[in-house]
């Protein structure tokens, strides 16, 4: 390995970990948008130097992490982080066949690893922040009564909240906290892969042609693994916010699908930039319209009605 790369790779090991850091101060806008791209020097390491330099990367930020604060905290920022980083570069490079039919390893499959990774570092947050659904509920209580008593009386306006609405709020908050901890870090990891593979594309270093993100497939497993997943989060305790947490990646994963098979249709239409951009903000601003795309996305892995009507290939 050339000496300049592997020195990029240590460098890009450290910037992550130490955005990693700040994102622990200062402004709350500052520190959520420093979260989002914590992973982004390891995923361009991966893509745009290799797989051996990108684990060194993730090496290096992961032993730089547990430097700066501790044990728990390195471990935490390597289940969330680093190894998501790591595998998911590793297989987008993947390919085989000569270099004419090269194939190279499917979107879909990617995005299931990043659901599981997400999945699992949702779990490993809930454990962490109680091991039962006593202890998070007093948790999230005391948290919702701190933030009432010294926050919410600052607002000019602000309605009163007694002992009745907050318990009300946290039980709302219990029950939607895996899928908020799960859709954060699954939107995480494939935006960064995602911004990492543009910048490494207009650089000129990404080894793999850039793949038509409309058209990428789930596959058939995925659609079990959320159907279970699901169905596990009916359980009372804590495997049902467990499942959840779980549930919410793989959930997300096939709305893109869905989303996909909307930009395929509208392919040609006048009416495609009202459509597209009427359900991008839709999506973020009702939930709702998330989880129709995420049926939509379930039947298209069933259907496949984005090849309706299209001739069978030719027998090989």
């Amino acid at each position: 390995m050339p000496t300049n790369v592997f020195l990029l790779a240590i460098a890009a090991g450290i910037v992550s970990a130490v955005v990693f850091a700040s994102a622990t101060t200062g402004a709350m806008v500052l520190r959520v948008v420093l979260f989002l791209l914590t992973p982004l020097s390891l995923y361009l390491a991966g893509l745009g130097l290799g797989v051996i330099p990108g684990a060194i990367a993730a090496i290096t930020a992961t032993t730089t992490v547990m430097l700066i604060t501790n044990p728990l905290t390195a471990e935490i920022y390597a289940i969330s982080t680093a190894i998501p980083a790591f595998v998911c570069t590793r297989f987008t490079l993947m390919s085989r066949g000569p270099e004419d039919q090269r194939e190279w390893y499917p979107i879909g499959r990617i995005v299931v690893f990043a659901a599981l990774f997400a999945g699992l570092f949702a779990m490993l947050a809930l454990i962490m922040m109680g091991g039962d659904i006593e202890t998070l509920t007093k948790m999230l209580r005391g948290a919702v009564q701190a933030f009432v008593k010294s926050e919410l009386t600052q607002i000019p306006g602000a309605p009163a909240i007694g002992e009745a609405e907050i318990d009300q709020i946290t039980r709302s908050t219990l029950s939607t906290l895996p899928w908020a901890l799960g859709l954060l870090a699954m939107a995480t990891t494939l935006l960064n892969l995602w911004l990492a593979g543009r910048i490494t594309l207009a650089s000129g270093r990404l080894v793999r042609p850039w793949p038509d993100l409309a058209q990428f497939k789930m596959p058939a497993g995925a659609t079990l693994a959320l159907f279970v997943a699901i169905g596990l989060t009916f359980t009372d305790g804590l495997t049902g916010l467990l499942s959840a947490g779980v549930a919410a990646p793989f959930t997300l994963a096939f709305a893109l699908v869905g989303l996909g098979l909307v930009h395929v249709l509208t392919r040609g239409s006048p009416w495609r930039s009202f459509i597209l951009s009427s359900l991008y903000i839709g999506a973020i601003l009702v939930p709702h319209i998330g989880l129709l795309l995420a049926l939509v996305g379930l039947a298209e892995t069933v259907f496949n009605y984005r090849n309706a009507g299209k001739p069978p290939p030719p027998p090989s």
